[in-house]
C-alpha cells in the first residue's frame, strides 16, 4: 500500500485519481493574493491591547499570525530541515511507517482518508502523537537520526505557546484566563508534518480540499518560501502569505462551540504549485477524549442562547473522521436548533 505515497517519485502528469471534477477545481486565478491576515505581536506589554486584537481575529477570521512567539527560530528552521530529510528517505523506510488506518496514533500516509476518498489530495503526511511524549516517542521514526530529539522539543515548545494563547482567547471573551485550558482537560497532542510534491498540474487538484480543524488550537509552521495555505472570508479565497519568523494560528472547531459560535473556525485549503515543493507542520492541541464540551455557561443568556449540543470529543472526533473532508461543517451535526437554510 505504500505505493500509493507520491513523495516517492517524479510525476509528469496528474494521474486521473487526483482529478477534481471542474465545479470543484480552486480556481487559482480567483483567488486574492494580496489581502492582510491579522498579526498579533505576543511581545507587546499593552495585555489588554494583545487580548483585544487576539479577540478581533478570532471574529473576523478565525486565523491569525504571531510573532514574538517564544519559539526559537533555529528551532523552527531545524524542524522543517528534518522533515524535508524524513521525505527524502528511500521508498522502502517509509513504507515500514505507511498506514491508510485513521486510528493509528503514529503513521505515514497520504492524501486524507484514501479508505473514504473517491478523489485524492496531492499530499503526503507523517502523523504523530505528541501527549505526553513518553508514550509515543518510541514508536515516532528514528531515521533522521535527530528527528526524535528536535521534534519532540518543537512540540514542547508549542504546546506552551497553545496554553499560552489559551488565555488571551479566555480573556477576549469575558472568561476567566484558565478557562479553556481547564475545561478542555489533560489535552492531547497531534502533529502533521505535510509534505506536498511538485504537482504537474495545480489547477486540477488539492493538497488539503476546504475543512476545517476538529481539534481546539491549531499552530501551523508554515514554508517560508512557499506559500499555499488559503482561508475563506466572506466568499472569497485568501492566500496566506507567511510572515518571517511567523506561526499561524487558527480557531478549531471546539473553540467555535465553547465561545458559543462568536469565534470562528474557518474553511481552509492546501492549494499545490509546479514550481516547488512544499512543507507544512500543523500541530493540534485537541481536548480530552471524555471531557464535555459545550457553549461556556456565561456566554448563554436569553438574547444569545446554546448554539451547541454537549458532547464528548471522542463523539466529535468520530463523526469528523466518517465523513468526507469537504463536506458540511462538522459543527452542524451538533447544532441545538438546525439551521435555518431558507
Amino acid at each position: 500500500m505504500a505505493d500509493q505515497l507520491i513523495s516517492t517519485a517524479d510525476h509528469d502528469t496528474l494521474p486521473g485519481n487526483y482529478v477534481r471534477p471542474e465545479a470543484q477545481r480552486p480556481r487559482l486565478a480567483d483567488v486574492l493574493s494580496d489581502a492582510s491576515i491579522p498579526v498579533v505581536d505576543l511581545a507587546n506589554p499593552d495585555r489588554a491591547k494583545l487580548v483585544s486584537q487576539v479577540g478581533a481575529a478570532c471574529r473576523s477570521h478565525g486565523f491569525f499570525q504571531v510573532l514574538n512567539h517564544g519559539v526559537p527560530v533555529e528551532l523552527t528552521l531545524s524542524v522543517l530541515a528534518v522533515a524535508h530529510d524524513f521525505f527524502r528517505l528511500p521508498a522502502e523506510e517509509k513504507a515500514k511507517l505507511y498506514s491508510d488506518d485513521p486510528a493509528k496514533k503514529i503513521r505515514l500516509s497520504t492524501s486524507f482518508n484514501v479508505r473514504k476518498e473517491t478523489v485524492h489530495n496531492w499530499r503526503d503526511y507523517l502523523r504523530l502523537h505528541c501527549y505526553p511524549l513518553h508514550r509515543y516517542l518510541p514508536d515516532w521514526p528514528s531515521n533522521p537520526t535527530s528527528f526524535r530529539e528536535i521534534i519532540s522539543t518543537y512540540c514542547k515548545e508549542v504546546r506552551e505557546l497553545g496554553f499560552r494563547l489559551y488565555g488571551a482567547i479566555s480573556e477576549s471573551l469575558g472568561l476567566e484566563q484558565d478557562y479553556i485550558k481547564k475545561v478542555l482537560g489533560e489535552q492531547e497532542q497531534h502533529m502533521a508534518v505535510n509534505f506536498y510534491p511538485k504537482c504537474p498540474e495545480p489547477e486540477l487538484t488539492f493538497g488539503l480540499p476546504a475543512h476545517t480543524d476538529p481539534n481546539a488550537l491549531t499552530i501551523l509552521l508554515m514554508d517560508q518560501q512557499v506559500a499555499g495555505l488559503q482561508v475563506l472570508k466572506e466568499g472569497r479565497w485568501i492566500a496566506v502569505n507567511p510572515q518571517p519568523n511567523a506561526l499561524v494560528i487558527n480557531i478549531g472547531d471546539q473553540l467555535q462551540a465553547l465561545s458559543n459560535g462568536r469565534y470562528k473556525s474557518v474553511w481552509h485549503r492546501a492549494v499545490v504549485n509546479s514550481d516547488k515543493a512544499r512543507m507544512s507542520v500543523a500541530s493540534f492541541l485537541c481536548p480530552c477524549n471524555d471531557v464535555l464540551i459545550g457553549p461556556a455557561q456565561k456566554l448563554i443568556t436569553d438574547g444569545s442562547p446554546a448554539v451547541y449540543r454537549n458532547y464528548t470529543y471522542d463523539e466529535y472526533y468520530k463523526k469528523f473522521w466518517s465523513r468526507n473532508l469537504d463536506q458540511e461543517h462538522c459543527l452542524e451535526l451538533f447544532r441545538t436548533t438546525p439551521t435555518d437554510t431558507s
